[in-house]
């Protein structure tokens, strides 16, 4: 009897030790520690070198973006490492999923790919997700306040990426950051980054180091991510189980005007609105405001809500995404509401009048300019990503493309002198109604609208 428990002791003892090892071999080191064995450099030239066991990439003059490159190509993968950035100057990323385009920039080649932020700098956007050499920006870290606020200066950071099928996942010292569902690409190389410096010969010798490179590849299970953590999903028309577990609901199903009627009807316009190839377009009526179709609005109404859309402007087109629209003031012409106006700034004459750009793409209409940049626009004919949040506490927030361009209270006094001041002086108790319709405006110029989703808070 004693032989045979200690044999089951040690069999059960054998069988944690080859579990424990399991666990363990699930991890590979993309870095021995000592050399860069596995690893080639890509774009500009930038020093890569092994310095006390960590990767360490010095800044060069007068040299494009650099890249050190895994050799191997992953598809589905965690990877962990963890990285120092020297200064709040210079900037850095992680490629993953990435490729090399050795005919761009005049043969001398170009990276592209999924970029894991790097930002030491104010604006705190490390593990936002950027497309390296294509199309921008994809999740600026405006998107996640909390997670903004995670990064150490000057201390080694822990990274943590997760890519599982068209869903790539982020996380800075242990903080949920970056929830991005896209398919550009199921795989690629991995790749650290050193930046440019342009041709500033002061900043050049600036290291950047990593270490404790690693990465699963195999047996993969997707890490839960806080419920209120914003997904931007690239797939149109559509809610992925996360979001659907956590309250969104699709206000345009990509084929029906469901959820949608006039502003002055019962049912959804007969003419002046077009629903095809995925789209809710307003038809052209050469800038006759609501002189087709008419304003559209939500069957719903809606008082504190996360609402995102995209929208997509024709030449010199006018449109407005409104809020809280009671549909009480019976006004000739377009319905009133808070409005996120959506405008060619460039080429519509409405984006010179009103007062300091109030009138203007993003803004809040007549009321409040945004704060934005040409970089962060993108061009007529292009797509563009609407957000607007109301807080329960009456807290307002416009987005464009990921990032914060206004807030505001509404109510406030403050508020209420920007009210006076406006071409709704006379409207009273203008946007402050305890909830209301959401819009979109028949302005007489083409402008159409996808994957509209929202979320009520509580």
């Amino acid at each position: 009897m004693k032989n045979v428990f200690f044999f089951s002791v040690s069999l059960l003892l054998c069988f944690s030790s080859l579990s424990v090892n399991a666990q363990q071999t699930k991890w590979t080191k993309l870095f021995d520690g000592k050399t860069l064995q596995g690893w080639k450099q890509l774009g500009g030239s930038a020093k890569y070198s092994v310095e006390n066991g960590v990767i360490a990439g010095a800044t060069v003059a007068s040299t494009p973006n650099s890249f050190l490159v895994t050799e191997k190509e992953y598809g589905d993968f965690i990877l962990e490492l963890e990285v120092l950035i020297p200064d709040t100057v210079t900037n850095s990323g992680i490629q993953i999923r990435s490729h090399f385009d050795p005919a761009a920039n005049d043969g001398k080649g170009r990276v592209f790919g999924y970029q894991y932020e790097l930002d030491a700098s104010a604006r705190a956007w490390t593990a936002g997700i950027y497309d390296e050499g294509r199309r921008g920006w994809l999740y600026p870290l405006d998107l996640n306040h909390e997670a903004q606020k995670a990064y150490k200066r000057g201390k080694f950071n822990k990274v943590k990426v997760e890519c599982i099928g068209n869903t790539i996942k982020t996380w800075i010292n242990g903080v949920p950051a970056s929830y991005l569902v896209d398919d550009a690409d199921a795989s690629g190389f991995i790749a650290l980054q050193v930046h440019s410096i342009g041709n500033k010969p002061e900043d050049a010798g600036k290291k950047i180091q990593w270490k404790n490179i690693r990465i699963q590849t195999g047996d993969l299970s997707p890490a839960p991510f806080p419920s209120t953590v914003f997904v931007v999903n690239n797939e149109h028309n559509t809610l992925t189980a996360f979001e659907k577990r956590n309250g969104w609901k699709l206000l345009f199903d990509g084929v029906s005007s469901n959820g949608w009627r006039g502003a002055k009807i019962m049912s959804f316009p007969e003419k002046g609105w077009k629903i095809a190839d995925g789209n809710i377009t307003v038809l052209s009526s050469k800038g006759q405001e609501s002189a087709n179709g008419g304003d559209i609005v939500t069957t719903d109404l809606y008082s504190a809500f996360d609402f995102s859309f995209e929208f997509r402007l024709s030449f010199g087109g006018n449109s407005g995404v409104k809020y809280f629209v009671t549909l009480s003031e019976n006004n000739v012409g377009s319905a009133l509401g808070l409005e996120y106006q959506v405008l060619d700034d460039k080429n519509h004459p409405d984006a010179k009048m009103g007062i300091a750009g109030n009138r203007t793409l993003s803004s809040l209409y007549d009321l409040i300019p945004a704060k934005k940049t040409d970089r962060f626009v993108k061009p007529i004919g292009e797509w563009n990503k609407g957000r607007i949040i109301v807080y329960p506490n009456n807290h307002v927030e416009h987005y464009l493309n990921g990032v914060k361009v206004l807030e505001y209270e509404r109510g406030s006094q403050a508020f209420r002198e920007l009210v006076a001041g406006s071409k709704f002086k006379n409207r009273p108790n203008f946007g402050e109604g305890k909830e209301g319709r959401l819009l979109l405006q028949d302005h007489g110029d083409e402008v159409s609208f996808r994957s509209l989703k929202i979320r009520v808070l509580k």
